[in-house]
């Protein structure tokens, strides 16, 4: 969880697989569910090729992406 000055909190976790399943961001969830409105993103960060946004609105994000 990363917060910011004005209050609002991203939550981040890591992975260290390229897929994830809804089991896998359960902690995300619950972040969701305890600051509600003062979550401003939820994102997953994978050892896989591709990032997308899940239906449930968290954002897939390979690792490789951002580079170095």
């Amino acid at each position: 969880m990363i917060t910011g000055s004005e209050g609002g909190v991203l939550a981040a976790e890591v992975k260290l697989s390229a897929t994830v399943s809804d089991h896998d961001l359960r902690h995300l969830n619950w972040l969701l569910s305890r600051y509600g409105d003062h979550v401003v993103d939820r994102i997953v960060i994978t050892t896989g090729s591709t990032a997308h946004r899940r239906r449930d609105g968290i954002a897939v994000i390979p690792l490789a992406l951002p580079g170095p």
